[in-house]
């Protein structure tokens, strides 16, 4: 059995960007219910030295949405994150990505196996495969991304599980 490109990256993508943007959803009552400002949720780091919570959401969508196109103009490079993100603009963001990886051809992305793409940050250049990308850059980041939004909710109390996380999956009919 083959696996395909759009499999591994696309559909990845769908099933993990909607388990997020169900997760915070759950994170908006919660804080709601608990008297928990967003705004403490939107600048909150796991550690002093680490991107808070909006640089996370931006990077799922980043490494979800910004990865397939990656795929298609054969370029990838660090994100250009907005200012001033709210919370509001995090769940958008999330559902906006849900619903663009959802709107896209499955097959075009799969035609897309064995082209170029480039990562380009400042001087560095690394070349990848498409396959490659995805499997050994985009995925392992788009991961720790949302492990990190996940985590820094759950440190907030916010009662999700492995569940929640995984969302639908793909399960046999």
């Amino acid at each position: 059995m083959s696996v395909s490109l759009s499999s591994v990256s696309l559909s990845t993508y769908i099933q993990m960007v909607s388990a997020a943007s169900n997760i915070i959803d759950k994170a908006e009552k919660f804080c709601e219910e608990n008297n928990i400002e967003l705004q403490d949720i939107v600048e909150m780091q796991l550690y002093k030295d680490m991107a808070p919570f909006t640089f996370q959401v931006f990077s799922i969508v980043h490494h979800s949405v910004g990865a397939i196109e990656a795929l298609k103009t054969g370029e990838f490079g660090p994100p250009k994150m907005p200012d001033n993100l709210n919370f509001e603009s995090c769940k958008n963001m999330l559902k906006d990505a849900e619903t663009n990886l959802k709107n896209i051809d499955s097959s075009k992305i799969d035609n897309l196996v064995g082209q170029e793409v480039i990562f380009k940050m400042g001087s560095i250049t690394w070349p990848f495969t498409a396959t490659d990308f995805i499997l050994s850059f985009s995925l392992p980041n788009f991961y720790f991304h949302l492990t990190t939004f996940y985590d820094m909710l759950r440190m907030k109390g916010l009662k999700i599980g492995k569940l929640d996380f995984v969302g639908q999956m793909k399960l046999k009919n």
